[in-house]
């Protein structure tokens, strides 16, 4: 299962609160062990689905830290009997392109 997603919080404009708030999101994540991934907008982890809310809802709690509302936006890959699709997708789009080329 890979698992999308963006958690922020809702501040009433500290500077630097939503960054410190995401960074912590990220430490847990990172911690989990989970295979991870994160750029710009979201963070993708791979694993089961229980080992992946787990993950979301830690990283939850600890950004619910920093203000007292937060939001979640999460897209789901539900592939049972599949791992190593964190990179093995990306992996296959870049052979396809070559293969274009």
């Amino acid at each position: 299962m890979l698992v999308a997603f963006s958690i922020t919080p809702s501040t009433s404009g500290e500077d630097g609160a939503v960054h410190d708030a995401v960074a912590a999101a990220v430490e847990v994540i990172r911690a989990s062990g989970l295979p991870n991934h994160t750029d710009s907008m979201f963070t993708t982890i791979e694993g089961s689905w229980d080992e992946c809310m787990a993950v979301i809802k830690s990283a939850c709690d600890r950004v619910g830290e920093f203000a007292p509302r937060v939001s979640l936006v999460l897209k789901a890959d539900i592939r049972p009997g599949y791992s190593g699709e964190l990179t093995g997708k990306v992996e296959r789009l870049e052979a396809a392109l070559r293969d274009r080329g």
